[in-house]
Order: C-alpha cells, then structure tokens, then sequence
C-alpha cells in the first residue's frame, strides 16, 4: 500500500476521481433529458439543421434567403457575431490607446475629460448604453419617408443608412485572392526587414516593398484582364428604400456601444501598462534627444506591451461574448438567431449545445492567437 503515498499517484488517482464524477453527472443530465423528451414525442438529434429555415433575418453577413436551411442561419448568425465583436475590438483598440495616453498627458483639461470618459464607461451597464444609443438614433433620425438625401444615393433615417453598393460582376474572385495573397507576402516582408532593421540598425525601405508588392500584382492583374463592377443605387419609395447597402441601426448602436466599453478598458490597460514602465526609459529617451511623442512610440509603448496584453486578452473575450447583448436590440446575432430557431423547431438542447460550442471555440481561438502574440513580444533571457 505504499504507492497510497506516492504524490504522483495521488495526484493522477483525485483527478480521475473528478473526471469520472463529472461524466457521471453529464450522462444522468443526458439520460433524463432524453428520457423526458420521449415522454414528449420530442424527436432528438441534428436533422433539423438541413429544414428550410422558414425565417427572415434582417441582416446578414453572408447571403441568406428565406428558404435556406436552418444550418446555414445559424452560420449567419455567427457571422453577424463575429463581424461586430471585430470590428468592435478594433475600433475600441484605437481609441482606447488614445484615450490611455491621454490620462497620462501633461495637460490637465486633457488628463480630467479622459478620467471621466474612462469611469462614465466603465461604471454603467453596457446594456443600458446600447439602449441609449439605439434610443438616440430612432427618435434623432427622421423617419423613411422623410429621409435626409446627403448625396447622390446616399440616405440616413432612423432605419439606418443606405448607401451605393458595387458589385463585383467578373474577375472579383481572382483580384481578392490576388490582394490576400499580397497582404500576406508583404506582412512577411514588412517582418523580415523589421528584424534586419534591429539587427544592423540600417533602413531598408521595407516598408515600401511591401506596398509595393500588396498593390502592383493585383493592379497589374486588374489592368490586364479587367474587373467589370457595377453600382447599385437605393430607391427611395414610399415605405422603404430599396436597393444599395444598407446600415441597420441595431448594427450601429451595437458597434458604438462595444467599441466604446473596449476603448474604456483598454483605455486603463494602456495607462498601467506605461506606468509601469520604469522612469529611467523616459530619462534616457530625453537623454538621447527624443521628442515625448517619440520615446512614448519607440521606447515606451514597445516595453509596455509585455505588460498590456496578458489583460487585453480578457478584454477581447470579454467584447466577443458582450455581443450576445444584441438580442435586447434586435440585432440577429447568433444567440437571436438560435432563440428564432429553438421557436421554430422546438429542438432547444441541441441550439443551445451549438452556440455554446461555437463561443467556446472562438474563446480559445482568440486566447490561443493573443497567447501565442504574447509569446512573440515577450522578453527572451538568455
């Protein structure tokens, strides 16, 4: 009985122990459930993602049709989620470090209007935000009927914002596939001559290779075989406005009310982080002859970094599952696309099993990618 003492066996043993309980309790939630939906005559399993949706979803990412199936609205939906979440992310990364270097200004007009923006975000709901901001949009903006006319096709009510859109009608897919190609090739580059640059601290014009290589192939390729685009106009009718792209409101109030929560976050995440950067770097940077602004981009910033995007990783997570607050404005997000779907089907388990899954996976996607970032700027020691 001695191997009762191994530390390593105890180890392995409790935490067979909690994997077995817990499967234990994940298979009696199974089994009643399955049981009790029987009784019901409620039919188990993943069939119903291939039925016709039967449902219009105001606004798509992707191509979406009434007759489509079920799996594929809740692609939509999750397209939906992930477009606002990243653009929310992005917009809310560059103003919140704005609004962070601003705390930390000389000035004190600058310095108090940034500590305030900062506190009113972070101290309210967001759900109360998107109500406010919705809200604001709908009794602001004239109705369809009377809608502003801003400029040749272009028109703003409070059922959003239209706009001209171009379609792509020959060669779209080869010029997409020729500018992807070139953004990855120049984001090597831009990598490459980044680190000649450290190492033998002379310029090496990388930064112009890699336009160049990001815009002449796909010129290039546009001049020689042609890309017909066509434009289409909205149409003011009675009711409504046809045609173009169109802006929803619940989209714009989503967006505003995300980005601006991030930018609050980020916004404080920013500040430590400089802070915390010792004081000798801002001495030396003068010492050397830099401006503020440039020992803040090159010394500063850099160094913080370390220090600012372990808790910029919760706040990304924290932007993307927020989203699932677009239910309370209408915005088909996956989890109001899933709620449509439960109410058409009744298959509740089995939608409520997927968007967990799908959250799931995008959290450790979004974990595992900032992970490996933080690796990549990370001081090496010897």
């Amino acid at each position: 009985m001695a191997f009762l003492h191994d530390m390593r066996f105890r180890a392995y043993f409790y935490q067979i122990v909690a994997i077995g309980f817990v499967a234990l309790i994940g298979w009696t939630m199974f089994s009643t459930a399955s049981g009790n939906l029987a009784k019901q005559n409620i039919a188990t399993g993943f069939d119903f993602l291939t039925r016709p949706a039967g449902f219009v979803i105001t606004e798509s990412a992707i191509a979406f049709e009434q007759t489509d199936t079920v799996g594929r609205a809740i692609l939509v939906g999750i397209a939906n989620t992930v477009k606002v979440s990243l653009l929310a992310a992005i917009f809310g990364t560059v103003l919140g470090l704005g609004v962070g270097i601003a705390r930390l200004s000389h000035n004190p007009l600058l310095a108090r209007l940034a500590l305030v923006y900062v506190e009113l975000l972070r101290n309210v709901p967001l759900l109360l935000y998107l109500f406010l901001w919705y809200s604001l949009i709908i009794l602001i903006l004239p109705p369809v009927k009377q809608a502003l006319h801003l400029l040749p096709g272009v028109y703003l009510s409070n059922s959003g914002l239209v706009v001209p859109a171009a379609l792509v009608e020959s060669g779209g897919l080869a010029l997409l596939a020729c500018l992807l190609g070139g953004a990855v090739a120049a984001l090597v580059i831009r990598i490459i001559s980044t680190r000649r640059r450290v190492t033998t601290g002379q310029s090496n014009h990388g930064g112009l290779i890699a336009l160049a290589v990001l815009v002449l192939p796909a010129l290039l390729l546009w001049l020689a075989n042609g890309v017909a685009v066509s434009w289409d106009f909205p149409t003011a009718g009675k009711f409504r406005l046809t045609g173009g792209l169109h802006v929803r409101p619940e989209f714009v109030a989503l967006l505003f009310g995300l980005a601006l929560s991030v930018s609050a976050n980020v916004a404080e995440i920013v500040r430590a982080g400089i802070q915390a950067v010792n004081k000798g770097q801002w001495e030396a940077s003068a010492a050397l002859g830099l401006s503020r602004g440039k020992a803040m981009r090159l010394v500063v910033l850099p160094q913080a970094l370390r220090i600012i995007i372990p808790p910029l990783t919760n706040t990304y997570l924290t932007v993307f599952k927020n989203s699932s607050l677009a239910i309370a404005i209408g915005y088909p997000d996956l989890v109001m696309v899933s709620n449509t779907v439960m109410n058409q089907t009744g298959q509740a388990i089995e939608t409520i099993a997927i968007f967990m899954g799908v959250y799931l996976t995008l959290s450790i996607a979004i974990s595992l990618l900032m992970n490996w970032y933080n690796a990549h700027v990370a001081l090496r020691e010897r």
